[in-house]
């Protein structure tokens, strides 16, 4: 899955029946995947095998409902994806196309993949050159994403779906999530809608007579518990870096209260401050003991997805795009009713609640402007993924951001823990880097290893982000 970036909503009334799914962030080589119109499935390169949903997910139809959409002529969509094949978005997009293809002979779905640390680049690149894919995840902060809507690269979802007239199709709570990131529009399509918190290996922590902690204390002192069993108690990719500073701000947030970061960014505080040097000192400590075990700085996202989901360790700190995976039998390996969750607990004396949730609508999927004016047969492709996107995610027991007519009666455990939290939800939250511009972002999220491992101290890592925000 991919690192998901958001904007934080005051919207939560929907949010019981939203649905979403990530992308979290695993990266591999740049590979290609097609999709057509055949009586086959989708074909994918040998380097990157497709995976079958677990067999708890309720299986989705090759022919699922059509969308209004008439006959119509072909369309070749270029998909610029983030590894792996198998997350929703690619696999979700598979199907759905190649039930298009029934109403639209010929039409095919290619997916190049791009590992996540070099998709900006590619962005960057293509759209100087007036070259993005039809269809890409796109830049991996929201300034940045607002700045390619502003420039006209990417299409105005928003407008060019209600002169579909399905702009019913979508949940309200995602479409504000990434409107507001995005400058008021909607310029990408909600396909996910997600929540953070800490799942958990059930099985580890009854073994070991243990419960879900409520508070931080407790959570060290399991973590503690499980180290003397020789158990590793945390996964967490310090290669990627956001898993890390996403505890950080949990911290932050539930001793400081869920503004602590709009304060940063307004400039009235600074992450200097011993209050919040006091949340990297607290995670810089699971590091310490060797809490996420060892190589920790080097691991990347799907070796570090990969120790939870084969037992290696008993919590994973993760979003509810995580679900994807979670529902793929070959990568859950401990099995779908030994996963808990609970919300990042609560920090003695801290003003914050552990209802205030971090939510966010993914890295989202954009379009290109200039292929979909180019070529009337997208807006075909989009009316029918718009259409089609939200039932055909859910039957794979995967969330989305589109309004779900019908819940299946029978979904996934870990899709329903997902499901009741985004319902528990009082106050959504953002993330370390949510109001940071690319900078301070990339500064935070390559020194995190360097904290959990010791060669840089608390103070001297929130002295080295303060430095590259903004107003320092």
């Amino acid at each position: 899955m991919r690192s998901r970036y958001f904007v934080v909503i005051a919207a939560t009334a929907a949010l019981a029946t939203a649905t979403a799914c990530s992308s979290s962030s695993k990266t591999a080589s740049p590979s290609s995947t097609s999709a057509a119109g055949s009586s086959a499935a989708a074909v994918t390169p040998a380097s990157s095998p497709a995976t079958a949903p677990s067999s708890s997910a309720p299986a989705s139809s090759a022919s699922a409902p059509a969308s209004s959409a008439a006959t119509g002529p072909a369309v070749h969509i270029t998909f610029q994806n983030i590894p792996p094949d198998t997350g929703a978005e690619a696999t979700v997009l598979k199907q759905l196309m190649t039930q298009f293809a029934q109403t639209h002979p010929g039409s095919t779905l290619t997916i190049n993949d791009v590992p996540q640390n070099q998709t900006d680049q590619k962005l960057q690149l293509e759209g100087a050159q007036n070259a993005l894919p039809d269809m890409f995840f796109g830049p991996g902060t929201p300034a940045a994403q607002k700045q390619m809507c502003d420039q006209g690269l990417s299409l105005n979802v928003g407008d060019a779906v209600a002169k579909l007239g399905d702009t019913a199709a979508f949940n309200p709570a995602a479409v504000k999530v990434i409107e507001n990131q995005q400058g008021g529009k909607l310029c990408a399509i909600p396909f996910e809608l997600n929540m953070e918190g800490f799942w958990y290996n059930t099985k580890i922590f009854s073994a070991n007579g243990l419960t879900s902690p409520t508070t931080w204390d407790a959570l060290v002192s399991d973590a503690a518990a499980l180290s003397a069993k020789g158990i590793q108690p945390l996964a967490a990719s310090g290669l990627q870096g956001w898993p890390l500073t996403r505890l950080i701000s949990g911290y932050i947030f539930r001793d400081q209260g869920p503004d602590a970061m709009q304060k940063i960014a307004d400039g009235t505080t600074k992450l200097t401050d011993p209050e919040y040097v006091k949340a990297a000192a607290a995670v810089a400590a699971l590091g310490a003991k060797n809490y996420f075990g060892k190589g920790v700085a080097s691991l990347d996202y799907s070796p570090a997805e990969a120790e939870f989901l084969t037992g290696k360790a008993a919590m994973f700190y993760m979003g509810s795009w995580v679900l994807s995976d979670f529902n793929t039998a070959s990568l859950n390996q401990i099995g779908d009713g030994n996963i808990g969750f609970f919300p990042f607990p609560a920090v003695a004396g801290g003003s914050g609640s552990i209802d205030q949730t971090p939510e966010n609508a993914g890295q989202p999927v954009m379009i290109s402007a200039k292929s979909y004016n180019a070529n009337p047969a997208m807006a075909d492709w989009l009316k029918y993924v718009v259409e089609n996107y939200g039932a055909a995610a859910i039957a794979l027991g995967d969330l989305s951001g589109f309004a779900i007519a019908q819940t299946p009666a029978s979904l996934p455990n870990t899709t329903k823990l997902a499901i009741a939290e985004l319902a528990a939800t009082q106050t959504p939250v953002g993330w370390f880097e949510t109001l940071f511009n690319a900078k301070a972002t990339n500064v935070s999220q390559t020194n995190a290893a360097r904290l959990v491992t010791g060669s840089l101290s608390a103070q001297s890592f929130m002295s080295t982000v303060q430095a590259a925000v903004p107003g320092s």
